[in-house]
């Protein structure tokens, strides 16, 4: 496991902070130059520490910035289609496999300095993929064209929103202005109308009083926006969260491991090496099919988004209990094929999963947190399975340990009635 695939789920509320502040598109592109630089300053590398830092911490960064970014962008630019999209985005990822012989071919070609200078000019081209990400506009329910900025957020309030995948910065400034009310705060009214006479309201000095009160109300409330993004702890008081982070923590914990021993695996069972690699190919290719298949039954709504995944994760248990079991080529092929199509399924649904659950928190707040406590599971998990290959000599705990945390992955999902009955009592 590298260190750039545990960092980029550890600093995931950092990242909902700073899109918060800065918006999505400026961070897709700090992730992209994040990882960028990361390639670049390791073809300087001199050391091993130097490249924990270089090729580790800093695209490791980055991609955090980036995954959390893609991840919350798709929903608020789909919503109907969620679960396929999600699924379409994901789906490069099950073809990794191809990175291995496309790195090597490089360092071959270029050596490894030359290699790591052009993965990173490779990567650079996610900067213009990043200026891509443009706001969505609300538009009214009869799709008559965009609404007036100022007089349909002040008549309506956020509910003109409520129908709506995103809601852009005036939304959000109602928001931060009733807020700031409520804490004792001056908002541009309050200051504009206190203190003020005549002379001030129909002479020239008018103008300026404006300008400075905007100022400082400005200021104001981006220092109390910063302040409450910072120390908002209301998400811990919602069941879903922690229904949601329990099973994305376990099933974290679970997957990296039959990925990394299934091709040790099979050396041990006397399975040529060659034999072993098409494992993973197969493994990659059924992986992102099985994705775009899940996301496309997920969007016909005719069961919970969240039964699906509940029960792909079930699936996914039992099928790495019964991996011992396959002690030939064929047979591991066949756990192969099943392992990949339940992996695939349940990770197509991660995010549309998060978005039915996050009720009224913010989905960057929500991915943010749960994957900084997944970032634990990524970061322990494979050490875990080597242990337990070092304390048995054989592979089969590993694949039994994957199996049990697949199963009690599942179990938090069994709650969602409870915590929806709390919801309904709410509201």
């Amino acid at each position: 496991m590298g260190m750039d695939d545990c960092v980029s789920f550890f600093p995931g509320p950092l990242v909902a902070i700073i899109c918060d502040i800065l918006g999505e598109k400026t961070t897709s592109i700090l992730g992209a130059f994040l990882v960028t630089g990361g390639y670049l300053v390791s073809s300087w590398a001199t050391s091993i520490p130097f490249l924990c830092v270089t090729m580790g911490l800093l695209p490791g960064l980055g991609s955090a910035f980036l995954y959390q970014v893609a991840s919350v962008v798709i929903t608020k630019y789909f919503k109907k289609q969620l679960a396929l999209s999600t699924a379409i985005a994901r789906s490069g990822m099950g073809l990794t496999f191809l990175l291995a012989p496309f790195t090597k071919f490089l360092i071959d070609l270029y050596d490894w300095t030359g290699a790591l200078i052009l993965l990173g000019a490779i990567t650079l081209n996610l900067v213009p993929s990043s200026m891509l990400l443009r706001p969505v506009c609300i538009k009214s329910e009869d799709n008559s064209g965009i609404e007036d900025r100022g007089s349909s957020l002040s008549a309506h309030g956020p509910e003109a929103c409520g129908t709506e995948t995103y809601c852009d910065d005036t939304q959000e400034s109602t928001v931060e202005d009733s807020t700031m009310q409520k804490a004792g705060l001056p908002s541009e009214c309050l200051i504009v109308s206190q203190n003020q006479n005549e002379e001030f309201c129909n002479g020239p000095n008018r103008n300026r009083l404006l300008l400075k009160s905007n100022e400082e109300s400005d200021k104001k409330a981006t220092w109390w926006s910063c302040k409450q993004k910072l120390f908002d702890i209301s998400l811990f008081r919602n069941p879903f969260f922690y229904i949601f982070t329990w099973s994305f923590l376990l099933s974290q914990l679970a997957y990296f491991i039959p990925t990394f021993h299934l091709v040790a695996r099979a050396k041990t069972l006397g399975i040529d090496i060659m034999d072993a690699s098409y494992l993973v190919s197969v493994a990659g290719i059924l992986e992102t099919v099985s994705q775009i298949i899940s996301g496309w039954v997920a969007d016909r709504n005719w069961i919970k988004k969240y039964h699906y995944h509940k029960s792909y994760l079930i699936l996914c248990g039992i099928t790495n209990l019964l991996a011992p079991l396959a002690t030939t080529f064929p047979l591991l092929m066949t756990y192969t094929i099943c392992f990949a199509i339940f992996a695939g399924g349940y990770l197509a649904l991660i995010l549309p999963v998060l978005v039915d659950l996050c009720w009224n928190s913010t989905v960057h707040r929500f991915l943010g947190f749960a994957g900084f406590f997944a970032g634990m599971a990524v970061l322990s998990g494979p050490p875990i399975a080597g242990w337990l290959y070092d304390y048995t000599r054989t592979y089969n705990g590993s694949f039994y340990f994957s199996g049990i945390c697949y199963l009690l992955s599942s179990v938090s999902f069994f709650f969602v009635p409870l915590a929806e009955r709390w919801k309904n009592s709410l509201t």
